[in-house]
């Protein structure tokens, strides 16, 4: 748990940390998304003596949801691939599979 944290922070930290072991995360890795939230929300609303320009300027964690997720090994997921063609105007994306949509939108 980040030092300085108050009662209603030290609840968030199990949660995140509980949330993320549900999802299969390491307890050391759910322990570091777990503080790492916990400090950004503790810099955002003020709580801490200092904080980064992403901290204070960047949309909250729970706002953000899982917009972010397709940045990882796996890519973009097929439903964020569907949307960027529907975006872009791609004639038969709806017929399309995840490998078809990459390639349609440019990727590999």
């Amino acid at each position: 748990m980040p030092r300085g944290s108050n009662a209603k922070r030290e609840r968030q930290y199990e949660h995140i940390k509980e949330s993320a072991r549900d999802r299969g995360e390491s307890n050391k890795r759910a322990e570091e998304i777990a503080a790492r939230t916990v400090n950004k929300e503790r810099a955002r609303s003020g709580e801490s003596k200092s904080a980064s320009k992403t901290s204070t300027q960047d949309m909250s964690s729970g706002k953000r949801g899982g917009q972010r997720s397709g940045k990882g090994s796996q890519g973009p997921t097929y439903d964020q691939l569907y949307e960027e063609a529907k975006r872009r105007n791609i004639d038969g994306r709806s017929d399309m599979n995840k490998q078809q949509l990459q390639r349609a939108l440019g990727g590999k």
